[in-house]
């Protein structure tokens, strides 16, 4: 899915679920929300359904280089031109975070949550998602963790040789969440060259692939990334 096209969507769905919120949780509504949004962003979210606790949206995208709020344009290392030149696009957005980018053989996971609802706090929430691609990778016999003072999972994050595997960046407004996760999985590396990978100039990206030296199957990744997401935020998801 083209990211301008998922960020509507994204937006649709999150408006929402504030919109249930001022309603006092009602299954229903969004309407209001939804003509905020591009059309076919408020065709998707209404195939979506009634909402509930939130969404979980997978999704791979072509190339594309997103800029946090809190971001240094510095950390770009090329010009939008040249990035137009490969085929990538470059957006600015509202998440935290700095420099990050999507593209194909990566899994995105959008996880549009109200998060009182779950009766976590963002914190908790940020450490479940950095959980569940922990496990995830243990499943591959690869060893991740966390880094203090870094978001999302690493490989030998305490040495010189520490790379993130898992990206994080997320928006949340009265509880309730957007933006979310890019897990590497059969991503060409090479893009990441053109920027100081979540502003860190010193540190390295991988992804399953390099690690495994092989290709893994992306339908095999995301059933696992929905699985270990519902058990460390202890939600059924359904699909």
């Amino acid at each position: 899915m083209g990211y301008s096209e998922c960020w509507d969507l994204q937006r649709s769905l999150f408006d929402r679920a504030l919109n249930a919120k001022r309603n006092g949780g009602a299954k229903e509504g969004g309407e209001e929300a939804a003509q905020s949004a591009a059309s076919v962003a408020e065709d998707k979210a209404n195939d979506l359904g009634a909402y509930e606790a939130g969404w979980l949206l997978l999704v791979e995208h072509n190339p594309v280089y997103t800029l946090g709020k809190s971001g240094k344009s510095e950390n770009m290392l090329v010009s939008e031109e040249y990035l137009r030149s490969i085929g990538a696009e470059f957006f600015h957005i509202d998440r935290g975070g700095d420099i990050t980018f999507h593209g194909p053989g990566q899994v995105v996971g959008y996880p549009i949550l109200d998060l009182e609802q779950v009766g976590i706090g963002l914190r908790e929430y940020i450490d479940s998602i950095e959980g569940a691609v922990i496990d995830l990778c243990a499943e591959y016999d690869i060893v991740a963790g966390r880094v203090e003072g870094a978001s999302g999972v690493w490989l030998d994050g305490g040495t010189s040789r520490a790379r993130k595997i898992c990206a994080i960046g997320v928006k949340w407004s009265r509880y309730v969440t957007m933006h979310g996760f890019a897990l590497n999985v059969n991503t060409d590396l090479r893009y990441f060259n053109h920027i100081n990978p979540c502003g860190f100039a010193d540190r390295g990206v991988t992804s399953l692939q390099k690690e495994l030296g092989r290709e893994v199957s992306m339908e095999e990744v995301k059933e696992k990334v929905i699985n270990h997401l519902s058990e460390k935020l202890n939600v059924k998801i359904y699909k």
